[in-house]
Formats: structure tokens, C-alpha cells, sequence
């Protein structure tokens, strides 16, 4: 029997490539529904190319192929057996909550739903029996490792270090958006790779990681590993470190995703080959020049809206980066400033969450605004 899926976020760059699995596995997958932002153009390719039965768009007019439908509705469906959850920012979290409620499996590619409101996703998942598999290739190969999470002693969460790793601060200050988008290892949308640059990408896993394992922030570590091919590791309490390797690649932990718990051959360039990679390197982070790695731990134990404030300042300033606005080291300013200012508040409803995520959003906006004469 086929699964049956929905793709929320088709039109980014997880969305893209789920669909390459999916249509190396099309006997195994039935696709219910596809949703996009604004690309409506490829998003009519791709249901004339996978003929979902449902499609979402910012402009449902320009739907073509598929009968519109809400973002609520397709998460309400229980046509579907899982959902892969690949928008970026905020808009993925309501559509997960409204998944899990209606008991739909979740292969969540969204960060913003962890790190905004992760002890009540968890909960939810946990109170109506759904799984949630990690898609990041770090918590997928944490996933892959663990076996019973109440011998695992430590997560060990491996970055590349992003372009600047060698680079020295004043050059990381002054650094371009190009150079800040020329990622050695990972093709991935413009936003995540700033954060890859910054290092808050990791900061932000650190603080999924906490959430989907249940793991102690003092228990998450991180450590830099140039070649990307370790994606993360555990350490079990007697000692054993297990690791997951592979050549860099998002296929597989998409596909594991999805398929989970079956294994299928899937979309493999080439096999692994230790001799072919004859070395791996790690190192300890730069906690000096990537101060990101240092704000999100601290987020992460405040616990509560702390985690909604970093993300926030974090989001909004590298949407000013990216707009030409602002310099790269601005971004952790913004962020560092919001936090020092925010109250925390714990126990937070959904709405409450977004109401703080609204006000952090402005306020980091106003922070690069020309003072008024």
C-alpha cells in the first residue's frame, strides 16, 4: 500500500528534492497534497508533473490542476499518513500543531517549530501518538543512532563551520552577502545559509535537539567537522559513540524521513567509500568569533519565550543582511540586544508566542532604523 503524503513547502529547496525521492519511490508514495508561497509557476509544474489532489498557494486563483485548499484543511485531512512539514520561518508551526491534533505523522524540515514552541509540540506529538522524524541530517543521524534514549549519555551535533571557519573576525565583519551564501558543503535556501555562516543554525539544532530527545542542554555538544560527512554522533552512558556518516547529501535524510521505519534504495550519486575521504577533522567552535553558538544555548536554558526572542531578532536580521542593510556581525548585535531586554515568560499559549514573536520582530526593525531628526 502506497503512503500517502503532503509536501507543505514543495517550492523550497527540501520540498524540491522530497519530490526527487518520491519520484525515485513513486510506487511507494500517493501525494495528496503540495503547497508553495508566491512560485506559483513551479507549483503548477509540480502538480501537473505529481497530480496531487490538493494544492495551496499565497494566490489560490492561480492554482492550476489541483482543487485549492487552506493549509488548515490539508493538515486536518486524514487522507494523509504523514505530512513533511518544509516551509521556513513561522508559518510552519499552526499547520504542525493542526497535524498532530489530528494524529498525521510529521517529518518535520522546520525549525522555527521546535525552537518557538517546542515543550508544547512535544507534548501534543507525545499526548496523540505521533511520531515526529527529524529531517536536519544532524537530528535524522542522531535518530539513526539511538536506540534507547535512556542510555544515551551525550548528542554530539557536528557543523561544518560555514565559510568564514577560517576566516578572521574582521573579515567575517566585513564580509558579503555573497561570501556569506558561498556554503562549502550544503546547498540550502538564503536564510539557513546565513545562519550556517553565523553558526545560529547550530544553535537553533541545539536547541531541536533538546526538544526531540529530551536531552539536557549541558549534554548537547558541538563540534566542528569540516567535511560534513559525520552528521552527528551519541554517546551512550558505558561509553560507545555511535556516529551516522555519509557524503553530504539532503536525499537521504529526507528519504529516511519519510520512509521511516522501512529502508528503500533511493537517490544515491555514488557509495561510500572510506578510503575515497582518507580523513576526517574535528575541532572545537570559535565561541569568540561565532557568538550565535553562545546565545542560543543561553535561550535554550531560559527555556520559555527566550527561544521565541532569539529566533525572532535572528530572523528579521538577516532578512536586513540580506536586504543590504546591515553587516553580518549586526545580525548578532540585533539579537544580543533583544535578548538583553526581554523578559521571560514561561507556559505560553500558541497565541501568546505569536504575539511575542510580532513585538521581538518590530522591535529588531526599529534597531537599524535612521533615528528620527
Amino acid at each position: 500500500m502506497k503512503r500517502k503524503i503532503s509536501i507543505l513547502g514543495s517550492t523550497g529547496s527540501i520540498g524540491r528534492q522530497a519530490l526527487e525521492v518520491i519520484e525515485k519511490l513513486q510506487d511507494r508514495f500517493e501525494i495528496i497534497a503540495l503547497t508553495g508561497g508566491s512560485n506559483t509557476d513551479l507549483l503548477n509544474k509540480q502538480i501537473k508533473k505529481f497530480k496531487p489532489k490538493y494544492a495551496f498557494a499565497s494566490d489560490i486563483n492561480a492554482i492550476e490542476g489541483a482543487k485549492p485548499m487552506s493549509l488548515e484543511e490539508i493538515c486536518s485531512n486524514h487522507e494523509n499518513d504523514i505530512i513533511l512539514v518544509a516551509v521556513s520561518g513561522k508559518i510552519g508551526l499552526r499547520p504542525t500543531i493542526t497535524a498532530i491534533k489530528n494524529g498525521i505523522d510529521i517529518a518535520l524540515a522546520n525549525k522555527e517549530t521546535l525552537v518557538m514552541a517546542g515543550d508544547i509540540v512535544m507534548k501534543l506529538a507525545r499526548d496523540n501518538g505521533v511520531n515526529i522524524i527529524p529531517v536536519d541530517s544532524e537530528h535524522c543521524a542522531i535518530h539513526q543512532c539511538i536506540k534507547d534514549i535512556a542510555q544515551v549519555e551525550k548528542l554530539i551535533i557536528t557543523a561544518s563551520g560555514g565559510p568564514f571557519l577560517h576566516k578572521t573576525v574582521d573579515e567575517m565583519k566585513n564580509a558579503t552577502i555573497e561570501q556569506t551564501l558561498a556554503h562549502p558543503r550544503w546547498n540550502m535556501g538564503r536564510k539557513i545559509t546565513v545562519d550556517s555562516a553565523t553558526l545560529m543554525n547550530k544553535g537553533l539544532e541545539v536547541i531541536e535537539a533538546h526538544h526531540l530527545f529530551g536531552m539536557d542542554y549541558d549534554n548537547i555538544k558541538v563540534v566542528v567537522h569540516p567535511q560534513s560527512i559525520v552528521h552527528s554522533a551519541i554517546e551512550y552512558v558505558d561509553g560507545s559513540v555511535i556516529a551516522q556518516l555519509g557524503l553530504p547529501s539532503m536525499h537521504i535524510p529526507i528519504q529516511y524521513a519519510i520512509t521511516y521505519p522501512e529502508r528503500y534504495e533511493g537517490i544515491k550519486s555514488k557509495s561510500f567509500s572510506f578510503s575515497e575521504i582518507a580523513r576526517l577533522d574535528f575541532e572545537e567552535p570559535n565561541w569568540e568569533k561565532f557568538k550565535a553558538l553562545n546565545l542560543a544555548y543561553e535561550a535554550g536554558r531560559k527555556g520559555g519565550s527566550a527561544t521565541v526572542c532569539l529566533n525572532a531578532a535572528n530572523e528579521e536580521a538577516v532578512f536586513e543582511f540580506l536586504n543590504g542593510q546591515i553587516k553580518l556581525f549586526d545580525i548578532i548585535y540585533a539579537v544580543e540586544k533583544m535578548m538583553s531586554k526581554h523578559n521571560v515568560i514561561n507556559n505560553l499559549s500558541i497565541d501568546e508566542i505569536f504575539e511575542i514573536d510580532k513585538e521581538i520582530r518590530t522591535k529588531t526593525k526599529e534597531l537599524f532604523q535612521p533615528a528620527s531628526v
